[in-house]
C-alpha cells in the first residue's frame, strides 16, 4: 500500500517554478510518509505534479513511482494506493496487445490497461485502489477509487487547482487550503461521528472521492462518473448451489489476496469471520509447507474485569486458543495496557485527521504498530457482519424499524455535555434525519418485495454506505499509520453484489445469525468456534482507563483555553464525570458507552487543537 497525493491546474506551467512546487510535493509526501516507509517520488508536467510514498509488496525493487510509460504515441502518469487481486488475468489480456510489461507490479498493468482501454479499465479491477493518471496527451487528471471505498481519497478545489491526498493532511500542505468547520462540519462531528457522510471530509469544503467514481479534470472542465453500484436483483438459486457460491467467493477472495513478496499474517479473534479467513490461509500456507502467523488483541487484566452483556456475550481468549491448536498457526497473542489505550486515543485523531471510535480506534492502532513490526500484509474478518447480517439491528424488532441509524438510536445520548445554544444552533436532529433518509431513498428497489423484506434491503444497504465504510476507514488508518497493509477478503465486490440480493431466511438459515456463512465455513472450523455466538471487537472494562480519562476530562474543561468549552456545558460535563459510567448503553455501535464518549469528546478536543481549526 502506499500514500499518494497531487494538483493540477489547466494553463499553468508548473515548470517554471519547479522549485516552489518540489518543495509543496515534498511536503505532501513528508506528511503521509506513515503509508509508504519503503520509498517516494515526485513527478512535475507542465499543467500536472504527482507524489507518492510506497510501501513495497509486490516487485519490491523496480516498481517505483510515479511511474511513467508511453504506448501507441501516447504518455502517461500513475500514482497509485492498492493490491489488484486479477493482475495475472490482466496482464496475460494486455501482453495480447502488444504490451511489454518491464515490472512484475500491479501498478503498471494498471498504467497501461488504462492506456488501452481508457476508464472503462477500472471494471475490469478485483481489488482494493485509489489511484490517479495523468493524460499527457489529453492534458486530463482523472482520480479513481475502488467499489467499496477500502481505500482513501480526498480532494479539493482552490483557486482553479484540483488537490487530491490518500489523507485529508496532504490536502493542507497546499498553500492557502484552510482547515475550516462550519455548521455541517459540526453536524457531522456531533450528530453523525465516528461515521461520516459518504463524500464528505468534515472540514469545510474537503471532500471524499465516492466509491466505485472517478473524476475528471481537464480545460473541458469538471466531470464524475459513477462506474459501479449496487444493484437489487431476483436471487434464484437454490439454498445448497447458495451455500456453494458462497464459499466458492470467500475461497476465491481469500487466495487472490494472498499475493505478495512480503510475509502475509491474519488478525484470528476466535470469531467465525477472522477463523474462516485464516483457515483458508492456513490451509494454502500448508501446501507450501509454510506456516501462517496469527495476531490476537486484548486488554490487561481483562479476564479480571471483563462484563458479559448482551453486545458483548463471551471473552474471545479460549476460542483464539481452540483455533490456534485446530490450524497450528505460529501465534501471538498482543495486550494493550491502560496507559498506551490512552496515550493513542490523539495519535488516531493522527492517523484520521478526524475524532474516531475513541479507544476501539486507538487500541487497534496500538496493536497494528506491534503487528508491523513481524509483517507487512494482514488479511482481516472486517465487513462479514455488515454483508451477512450479524449485527442485532438486523434482528431485534425496535431497532430493525427504527426511522434512524440503528446503531445510534438515541441522540439524547450525544446531547447530553453539549450546551443547550448549541444544542439549538447545530440542529442535530434535522441534520441525522436527513442524513438518514437520503440513504434510505438511495437503496436499490426490487419490485414485488413485501415490507419487511424491502426494509431488510434498506438495513442492508445502510450498513453498507455508512456502518461498513466506518470499520473500513478505521482499519486503513490504524494499520496504514505504521506501514501495514490490511486486506479484507469479506469487501470483495463480488461476495457484496452475490449476498445483498440473497434472502433473510437463506442468511440467517437454521435462525442462526449470519447462518449462511456458517454453512460455507463448515469444512474448515470446528461447530464451537463456527457457532459461536458473535462477540464484537474487545474494549476494555478496566475502571483505571475510566479514572484516566476522567481526570483528563477535569483538566480540559478547567483550562479556559480548552476548544471544547465552545461545545459543551461543564455543569452537564462534571454531573456526567462524577456519575459512574454506563457501559451497557452504547451512543454508537455496540462498544461506544459511557468512557468512550468522554474519550471521545477528548479527541475532539485534541482535534480542534491540533489543526487550529476555524469555526465558520
Amino acid at each position: 500500500m502506499c500514500g499518494i497525493a497531487g494538483f493540477s491546474k489547466i494553463g499553468l506551467n508548473f515548470l517554471k517554478n519547479r522549485k516552489e512546487w518540489n518543495i509543496i510535493l515534498n511536503n505532501m509526501n513528508k506528511v503521509q510518509k506513515h503509508r509508504g516507509p519503503d520509498g517516494g517520488g515526485i513527478f512535475i508536467k507542465k499543467e500536472c505534479a504527482l507524489c507518492h510514498v510506497r510501501l513495497s509488496i509486490v516487485d519490491l525493487e523496480n516498481a517505483t513511482q510515479p511511474m511513467t510509460r508511453s504506448f501507441n504515441f501516447k504518455t502517461s502518469t500513475i500514482v497509485y494506493n492498492g493490491e489488484i487481486y486479477n493482475t495475472k488475468e490482466l496482464r496475460d489480456e494486455l501482453k495480447q496487445f502488444g504490451v511489454k510489461f518491464k515490472t512484475t507490479s500491479d501498478t503498471e498493468v494498471v498504467l497501461m490497461g488504462h492506456m488501452i482501454f481508457g476508464d472503462d479499465f477500472v471494471k475490469k479491477l478485483n481489488g482494493i485502489f485509489a489511484y490517479a493518471i495523468w493524460d499527457d496527451l489529453k492534458k486530463e487528471l482523472t482520480i479513481y477509487r475502488d467499489r467499496i471505498g477500502v481505500k482513501p481519497l480526498f480532494y479539493t478545489f482552490h483557486e482553479g487547482f484540483l488537490i487530491f491526498s490518500s489523507e485529508i493532511k496532504g490536502i493542507f500542505e497546499f498553500p492557502g487550503v484552510k482547515k475550516r468547520v462550519d455548521r455541517e462540519g459540526l453536524c457531522e462531528i456531533f450528530g453523525l461521528g465516528p461515521a461520516r457522510s459518504l463524500g464528505k471530509g468534515v472540514f469545510k469544503d474537503i471532500f471524499e472521492l465516492l466509491p466505485g467514481n472517478y473524476l475528471k479534470f481537464s480545460e473541458k472542465g469538471i466531470r464524475q462518473v459513477e462506474y459501479w453500484k449496487l444493484k437489487s436483483r431476483y436471487h434464484t438459486d437454490s439454498f445448497k448451489k447458495t451455500i456453494e457460491k458462497t464459499r466458492f467467493l470467500i475461497e476465491d477472495a481469500v487466495k487472490r489476496q494472498l499475493i505478495s513478496d512480503v510475509p502475509i499474517c491474519t488478525f484470528l479473534s476466535g470469531g467465525v469471520d477472522s477463523s474462516l479467513i485464516t483457515a483458508i490461509c492456513a490451509l494454502e500456507f500448508k501446501k507450501q509447507q509454510k506456516q501462517v502467523d496469527t495476531f490476537s488483541f486484548d486488554y490487561v487484566d481483562n479476564k479480571r474485569y471483563f462484563r458479559s452483556n448482551s453486545f458483548q456475550p463471551s471473552q474471545d481468549r479460549p476460542y483464539v486458543e481452540k483455533m490456534v491448536e485446530f490450524l497450528g498457526t505460529n501465534h501471538t497473542y498482543l495486550e494493550c495496557d491502560m496507559q498506551d489505550l490512552v496515550s493513542n486515543l490523539f495519535s488516531a485523531v493522527d492517523a484520521k485527521d478526524l475524532p474516531c471510535m475513541a479507544d476501539v480506534e486507538s487500541s487497534l492502532l496500538y496493536f497494528c504498530s506491534k503487528v508491523a513490526l513481524k509483517n507487512k500484509v494482514a488479511l482481516t474478518g472486517e465487513c462479514a457482519d455488515e454483508i451477512f447480517g450479524g449485527y442485532p439491528w438486523f434482528y431485534r424488532k425496535k431497532m430493525f424499524n427504527a426511522k434512524t441509524f440503528p446503531w445510534a438510536l438515541n441522540l439524547d445520548h450525544r446531547k447530553i455535555l453539549l450546551s443547550d445554544s448549541v444544542v439549538d444552533y447545530i440542529n442535530l436532529d434535522e441534520y441525522v434525519k436527513i442524513a438518514y433518509q437520503k440513504t434510505v431513498d438511495k437503496t436499490p428497489k426490487l419490485f414485488g418485495e413485501n415490507e419487511e423484506e424491502k426494509r431488510r434491503r434498506e438495513m442492508f444497504y445502510l450498513n453498507f454506505r455508512w456502518f461498513m465504510m466506518t470499520l473500513l476507514d478505521r482499519m486503513d488508518r490504524t494499520s496504514m499509520f505504521s506501514g501495514l497493509e490490511a486486506r479484507v477478503p469479506f469487501a470483495d465486490h463480488r461476495i457484496l453484489e452475490y449476498v445483498f440480493n440473497v434472502p433473510w431466511e437463506m442468511k440467517c438459515c437454521g435462525s442462526y445469525i449470519k447462518g449462511l456463512l456458517r454453512k460455507a465455513g463448515e469444512k474448515y472450523l470446528p461447530k464451537e468456534v463456527l457457532y459461536r455466538k458473535k462477540s464484537p471487537y474487545p474494549k476494555t472494562y478496566n475502571p483505571k482507563y475510566e479514572k484516566i480519562l476522567k481526570d483528563m476530562m477535569f483538566d480540559v474543561i478547567n483550562n479556559s483555553n480548552s476548544p471544547i468549552l465552545n461545545f459543551v456545558d461543564v455543569k452537564k460535563v462534571e454531573k456526567f464525570l462524577y456519575t459512574s459510567s454506563d457501559y451497557k448503553t452504547p451512543w454508537y455501535g455496540q462498544l461506544m458507552a459511557g468512557p468512550q464518549m468522554i474519550a471521545y469528546m477528548l479527541q475532539i478536543n485534541y482535534w480542534f487543537l491540533k489543526y487550529k481549526i476555524e469555526i465558520v
